[in-house]
């Protein structure tokens, strides 16, 4: 009997903590109050949100889900998580304000996301070293000034620290050697200056370190090949200076590394080769010299290789046949290279993109064994003469092309081009023929740069049809003649005109109005008459404009930006008036 009632109560009591724990369960607990009205003191500090999403922080419970971009612990009722993130190519989303210090009470915080809201300003406030929680403190892509809070180095459990895409200065902070935890560091697009502080040393699970496009200065530091688990390194675009660590290149686990737009001096070391996993190396635009050495022939993995604009010399590595097996993308130009001709391990590999501008090339345009490949061919600054008409032959995959500043001679009505190309630059040649075939019903959709400029092409500016996808046409100095044609309306989508240095003749037509995104237009230097149209004022977006030197007369567009271009875009020519010029006469003002 006693047995029996032992064992009803204990099910009684098992029943019962089960009834409690599902009510538990079903009844999380409501928001901290303290947590509610940090966040409320953030809305407060945000004028403007185009991204609603602070609209929906309403309400007494922060936790129910309802706040946009708020997380809690179930458990504990406390916030944990504050995510607000532009969506990607998305211009219109931003928030305007300041982050408020109010944040640095969230103290059960792990993950704080501020991105990509643009017009947030003012500095980070240094009561976010009180977030001791945080495994990640992402604030890229807004306007935040001011140096980075050194206090922001007592943050032990960050894993992820992205500041990247503000308006930071001040040196990096040396208490970040402390951040032992960090797994990624990007301080990339801000205007930070000083050394790289060897305090980062310490901080061996990194495995991702984005320090481009600042001021930084100094030696790259040796530091760096002993954090053995990088997988990505980019430190271009600063004002690093000194020769690449040797011990860069005992990291067996690098991905990419970048120490582009310096100024690195001395030789790419020999042992570039121990790379065994990089995919891509981009030294370019620094003041290397010597030779690149044969060992890259040793990158099985290597697609990208980018050392142009340094002091490297002659001999190229002769690259045996199945060295470097992964290349795609080759660009060495405007070095001290004298290639003469394009090497033949280049010519035979599949490659998407060629690059050997500034390379001395000589003769003829190169024959490539895999055309059908390659997506972009930059072969201008060169002294290449002919080979033109068979070049694009199965390049079915052509997007760009740049011959310009070389000695090519033919007649660009004769050319046939790939279908997909989106950019021809032809500048600088000894070109003839009419535009004719360039500009027709079945190039006007893919194309969207041609730039035959400086050449000797002749006939008139053709017709244009709509769908056309160019923003950028070129034409200047060359013996083009004719009006320009009132269908240049329909390629809505120019940013860029310049027919200026040739004969064209007429007035330019109201229907240039239409071409709401142009920026730049130069019809200087013709015998274009008449007025400058009144339509033209719609074009409110216009950077830089030039009317000089035609026949050109009556009262220029009172309107900006036509009324503030320098007096010199409008000289020389028959009666312009109006500013920037004098004013115009007005018709029987003579009696009064």
């Amino acid at each position: 009997m006693q047995l029996g009632t032992w064992v009803l109560f204990n099910l009684l009591l098992i029943f019962s903590l089960l009834t409690e724990f599902s009510e538990g369960v079903s009844q999380a607990p409501i928001c901290s109050e303290q947590d509610r009205a940090s966040l409320l003191s953030f809305k407060a500090s945000i004028s403007q949100d185009t991204s609603q999403t602070l609209s929906t922080w309403t309400g007494r419970d922060c936790c129910d889900g309802g706040w946009e971009g708020v997380q809690c612990n179930p458990s504990t009722g406390r916030v944990n998580v504050l995510q607000i993130q532009r969506p990607e190519r998305d211009d219109e989303t931003y928030m305007k304000g300041t982050l408020s210090p109010s944040l640095g009470n969230l103290h059960f915080l792990e993950v704080m996301i501020i991105s990509g809201m643009k017009h947030i300003t003012g500095p980070i406030p240094s009561s976010f070293s009180n977030l001791t929680h945080l495994t990640q403190l992402i604030l890229d892509d807004n306007s935040i000034g001011g140096c980075i809070p050194p206090s922001l180095g007592r943050l032990s459990l960050l894993q992820s620290l992205s500041l990247a895409g503000n308006h930071l200065k001040g040196q990096i902070p040396p208490t970040f050697g402390a951040l032992t935890n960090l797994v990624q560091l990007n301080l990339a697009r801000n205007s930070l200056t000083g050394p790289i502080p060897l305090t980062l040393k310490t901080l061996l699970n990194l495995q991702y370190l984005d320090l481009s496009y600042n001021l930084l200065s100094a030696p790259v530091p040796d530091f760096i090949g002993e954090l053995k688990n990088l997988t990505y390194i980019d430190l271009s675009s600063n004002l690093l200076t000194g020769k690449i660590p040797v011990s860069l290149f005992g990291l067996v686990n690098l991905l990419d590394l970048s120490l582009s737009s310096n100024k690195l001096t001395g030789n790419i070391p020999d042992q570039v080769g121990n790379l065994k996993s990089l995919t891509s190396l981009q030294l370019s635009a620094n003041l290397l010299t010597g030779h690149i050495p044969l060992s890259i022939s040793r990158l099985q993995n290597l697609w990208y290789l980018n050392v142009s604009r340094n002091c490297l010399s002659d001999p190229l590595p002769v690259i045996p046949t199945k060295g470097i097996p992964a290349l795609l993308s080759i660009d060495l130009s405007y070095n001290n290279l004298s290639l003469g001709t394009v090497p033949d391990w280049i010519r035979s590999k599949q490659l998407k993109d060629v690059h050997l501008a500034g390379c001395n090339l000589k003769g003829d345009l190169p024959h490539f064994t895999r055309p059908d490949s390659l997506s972009s061919i930059d072969l201008s600054d060169n002294y290449l003469v002919d080979g033109i008409s068979n070049f694009f032959t199965n390049m079915s995959s052509l997007q760009k092309v740049k011959l310009s500043n070389n000695q090519l001679r033919f007649d660009i009505s004769a050319i046939k081009l790939p279908a997909e190309l989106s950019s021809i630059d032809l500048h600088g040649n000894l070109v003839v023929g009419s535009l004719s075939t360039i500009v027709n019903n079945r190039t006007s959709s893919s194309l969207e740069v041609i730039d035959v400029s400086n050449n000797f092409i002749s006939g008139h500016i053709p017709g244009f049809v709509e769908g056309s996808s160019l923003k950028v046409l070129n034409v200047g100095s060359n013996n083009i003649t004719g009006p320009i044609p009132v269908s240049i309306s329909n390629l809505v989508y120019l940013e860029r005109l310049d027919i200026s240095r040739n004969h064209v003749s007429g007035t330019i037509p109201s229907s240039l109005g239409q071409l709401l995104k142009l920026k730049w237009l130069d019809v200087s230097i013709n015998g274009l008459t008449g007025q400058i149209p009144s339509s033209l004022s719609q074009l409110t977006g216009l950077r830089h404009a030039n009317f000089r030197a035609n026949k050109l007369c009556g009262e220029i567009p009172q309107t900006r930006p036509f009324n503030i271009f320098r007096p010199v875009a409008y000289g020389h020519n028959l009666c312009l008036c109006g500013k920037p010029l004098q004013p115009c006469k007005k018709h029987g003002s003579m009696g009064q």
